[in-house]
């Protein structure tokens, strides 16, 4: 009796140790499909029903799937995406959200879709530049027209939700805790002042900084 139970026992670790490595081998492979803009084969992924949409690439700095079709711009997938849960609010290891890459790769569709949902398109990063900042870095104006007029609809929007207690999804849990791990990685004196000195002289280098590694 005893060794049924042990044999019982190692059958089903063995099972749910292959469901997880399936399941990492999925998420790895759905980012992939999606920065490749294989709609067929991220949809087929999704169906399984095995890998989290919102999973983040810690080798691609937090990236989600969501981010990877923001950066490359792919509608079809990022609709799939969306339909399967996406999060616009997931942000890399520096706050990039899917807007950011979007303005910085001048996709104003992408941006269009965002505001649609009512994401905040206006959130800031880590060093303090929200979309709208980083597609004028970049000078892609198409953005920067678009934003310009979508930012104040987007703190309007946020302003009449919190009035009527309608839920927002704009927060990503996780970024507070990381947020602060960032802050207490930069030298004490820079602090307080690491979005200045960054924009005026290079400053300190940002950690996991979004365009470190691009495809």
């Amino acid at each position: 009796m005893f060794s049924l139970q042990v044999f019982f026992f190692f059958f089903f670790f063995f099972f749910f140790f292959v469901m997880e490595l399936t399941k990492m081998s999925d998420m790895t492979k759905l980012h992939q499909a999606v920065a490749a803009g294989d709609y067929n084969l991220v949809r087929k992924i999704l169906k399984k029903g095995l890998c989290d949409p919102n999973y983040k690439d810690v080798d691609w700095n937090d990236r989600t799937p969501l981010h990877w079709a923001a950066i490359k711009g792919h509608m079809e997938v990022m609709q799939l995406l969306l339909q399967y849960g996406a999060r616009p609010c997931l942000v890399t290891d520096v706050g990039w959200t899917p807007a950011h890459f979007a303005a910085e790769s001048g996709h104003v569709n992408v941006l269009k879709i965002l505001h649609a949902l009512h994401a905040a398109i206006d959130a800031p990063d880590f060093f303090g530049d929200t979309p709208k900042r980083i597609a004028q870095i970049y000078g892609q104006t198409a953005c920067v027209a678009f934003l310009e007029k979508a930012e104040p609809e987007c703190r309007d929007h946020r302003r009449t939700a919190r009035q009527k207690g309608l839920p927002l999804d704009q927060q990503d849990e996780d970024w507070d805790a990381k947020k602060r791990e960032l802050e207490l990685s930069l030298p004490s004196s820079n602090r307080n002042t690491n979005k200045k000195t960054n924009k005026t002289t290079g400053g300190p280098s940002r950690p996991g900084h979004p365009k470190e590694r691009r495809e």
